[in-house]
């Protein structure tokens, strides 16, 4: 299986056609980045929540 860094990023941002792990107001943010939007947000409490999202997520993109 091959895949690039361009698919996540774990800074935030809005990259273009990428997951996202954001911190935010004390919050973390999971969403889909894509031409400067922020789609399917989902805010969790704790960055473990945040994370176990995010790596589901990102294995449905594989």
């Amino acid at each position: 299986m091959k895949y690039t860094g361009d698919l996540y990023s774990l800074n935030g941002g809005l990259p273009n056609e990428a997951l996202c792990l954001n911190s935010e107001n004390g919050k973390w943010e999971v969403y889909y980045s894509e031409r400067g939007v922020k789609s399917q947000l989902e805010k969790f409490d704790s960055v473990e929540e945040a994370c176990k999202y995010f790596y589901i997520e990102i294995l449905e993109m594989l």
